[in-house]
């Protein structure tokens, strides 16, 4: 009897959903019109933004900008002495960059064809105008260890650089083997250590990542750390399954973000999204081997940790050990809150739903400790698929500080094979339930 009423619920809220979030393009534009599409109507170097359909204005940097009309300047790292030949590039690289950062409407061009190897290498702003990176030949990392030593946590790392584009049909393979090798979580006699991101955007405002294929990270592929309005579109990132802390997409201190039509698998998180995050859209995702899709860990050493406004949407997550998750610290404090997971199939997924503010990383067990990251508002809908644990919706929440407002809506797991699913409920507030199974006792 309550069918039409859903279906009118939905006809009115779609509408009022894309309001609120703007649109994207399914399928990027060419190279070529991504300036012009994304910023040529703003006037003035101070950019203002309306990325979710409201407009924000930041104000943190100034860019001299010039005519977006007319073709790029092409910089091919060819002619600043590449070769592609298994040799250093990184001086040809360093010098491109320089010339492209100093003109006017460039665009850096990797051929495709060749192998470049790369040291680690900081890319920096601010730039004269808009940038293109096009990268159609592989790009790969220096197999030497001992070439980070000044810098164990980054490869290719791009600072300040408002306004740019990275894009292409090429390759950025960090060569991790090695450093897999080298991993305490391989090997457990090595002291743990950390080891680098294969591709880091540090501070930019105004960035698109689109196109490219992401392989064998040293350790996290890609992270966006302190950036704003960002586009990560139809990305391909892939690594073993053994391969230690290889998160696909990690996002830090970063807000107004959408990663769109993206099928990753790695040995960690598709897509993590820790503290300071806020205004973050996952779409059509297609998730696994790995980890799943994690908000944190937050809370990690005691610190404070704010997360909200995260949503993922239509996701296909398959033979992960977590689905949809979100894990705290105990001893933390903050906040995750006003996250949506909605339209999620699992396929033999241990763990499709669950919320961990017990959350520990460590041989040792972890004191009890009576703060916690305060998890409210989350709200799961039209979630199906197959659980390969017995428990296919797991909420371990705190007892100083349980999880509030968790409504779940149109939830149907079951257990792979012919056993019971079940739900292990402890410390949440549930405050809608609509369709679901299997039914926490609370």
């Amino acid at each position: 009897m309550h069918q039409p009423t859903h279906f009118l619920i939905f006809f009115i809220s779609f509408p009022l959903f894309s309001l609120c979030f703007g649109s994207f393009h399914e399928y990027p534009l060419p190279v070529s019109q991504y300036h012009d599409h994304i910023y040529g109507h703003y006037p003035k170097p101070r950019w203002n933004t309306g990325f979710y359909g409201s407009t924000m204005t930041t104000t943190t940097r100034q860019n001299r900008v010039s005519s977006l009309s007319g073709s790029p300047k092409i910089v091919n790292v060819d002619d600043f002495g590449a070769k592609g030949n298994g040799q250093d590039d990184s001086k040809a690289f360093e010098l491109a960059w320089k010339e492209a950062c100093s003109s006017s409407k460039a665009m850096i061009l990797v051929p495709k064809g060749r192998t470049y190897y790369l040291k680690p290498i900081t890319f920096s702003g601010p730039c004269s105008s808009p940038l293109t990176l096009k990268i159609d030949g592989m790009i790969k990392a220096s197999p030497r260890m001992s070439d980070y030593d000044d810098d164990r946590r980054h490869w290719l790392k791009f600072e300040g650089v408002d306004n740019f584009v990275v894009e292409g049909n090429g390759i950025i393979n960090g060569n991790g083997r090695k450093w897999w090798q080298n991993s305490c979580k391989v090997n457990k006699e090595l002291p743990c250590r950390g080891a680098p991101t294969a591709v880091t955007f540090y501070q930019c405002i105004n960035l698109v990542v689109a196109n490219l294929k992401l392989e064998n990270a040293q350790q996290m592929h890609l992270t966006f750390q302190k950036c704003t309005n960002v586009k990560a579109l139809n990305l391909r990132v892939v690594a073993p399954e053994n391969s230690p802390n290889t998160d696909g997409i990690h996002v830090t201190e970063t807000q107004n973000v959408i990663i769109r039509n993206c099928v990753i698998g790695t040995g960690d998180d598709c897509i993590s999204i820790v503290s300071g995050s806020r205004n973050v859209r996952a779409v059509d995702i297609t998730c696994g081997p790995g980890h799943g899709i994690s908000i944190g860990s937050l809370g990690a050493g005691n610190s404070e940790a704010e997360v909200s406004n995260i949503r993922v949407d239509r996701a296909l997550i398959s033979g992960t050990s977590n689905g949809v998750r979100i894990k705290t610290w105990q001893g933390g404090s903050g906040y995750a809150k006003n996250i949506m997971f909605q339209n999620v199939v699992m396929n033999n997924v241990r763990n499709p739903i669950i919320i961990d503010q017990n959350y520990c990383d460590k041989e040792e067990s972890c004191p009890e400790q009576n703060s916690a990251v305060k998890v409210s508002n989350v709200v799961y809908k039209n979630i199906r698929g197959t659980s390969a644990s017995d428990d296919a919706i797991r909420f371990d929440c705190s007892k100083s500080s349980p999880c509030q407002d968790i409504s779940m809506l149109g939830v149907h797991l079951v257990r792979q094979g012919d056993d019971v699913a079940t739900a292990s409920c402890e410390n949440v507030r549930l405050k809608n339930r609509w369709k679901v199974y299997p039914q926490c006792s609370s």
